[in-house]
């Protein structure tokens, strides 16, 4: 019998169970005593926070990656977010990928104008001091290496804080930072 877990992967830890390097890292199985085989589907930086699927079988993992299923992230983003800035992300960015320019497709994103309450970040942001900030959604089913970060970079807005929220038709859904749900199965 298959295991489905939704974790909210908090600030600082890897989306692994095992990093044979030498420095120390915080890594998935000191949140929760998952069965043995259990794996993260797809992952999330180090720096990057939020859902997180698992699942002890590896034909979900599979689906769940290759169906182009959307993945949908609040950023936090340094300065305010223009609609311009918004536009440019929907239609698509130019963005670095393994030392060449990729023109990222078309995806969803607006300005998300109520803050969200994810709580504090285990590691400070930054304070309003440094300038202020804002919140945008941004959906995309494709997922090249820290992509989110490069897009908002792109169209001038640096990300300071990303939080994955939902992954298909799963969702954050009040889940705290470090805190684990075992489902039957997930949301297609």
């Amino acid at each position: 019998m298959h295991r489905h877990f939704i974790l909210f992967k908090p600030y600082g830890y890897l989306s692994q169970f095992i990093y044979e390097l030498k420095r120390k890292k915080k890594l998935l199985g000191e949140l929760h005593d998952f069965p043995e085989g259990t794996m993260a589907i797809g992952r999330l930086d180090e720096d990057s926070e939020g859902l997180l699927l698992l699942t002890t079988d590896g034909k979900v993992s599979e689906q769940i990656r290759s169906k182009k299923v959307d993945k949908e992230y609040y950023v936090q983003v340094d300065g305010i977010i223009t609609p311009e800035a918004i536009e440019q992300l929907q239609q698509g960015v130019e963005i670095g990928f393994e030392g060449l320019k990729y023109k990222t497709k078309p995806c969803t994103a607006f300005i998300v104008t109520e803050i969200p309450d994810f709580g504090p970040r285990a590691k400070k942001i930054r304070d309003e001091r440094h300038g202020p900030t804002s919140w945008a959604s941004i959906t995309v089913n494709e997922g090249k290496f820290r992509q989110v970060r490069k897009m908002t970079a792109a169209v001038g807005f640096p990300t300071l804080r990303l939080v994955r929220v939902r992954i298909g038709n799963v969702y954050l859904q009040g889940l705290k930072a470090g805190e684990v749900r075992e489902v039957d199965q997930f949301e297609n």
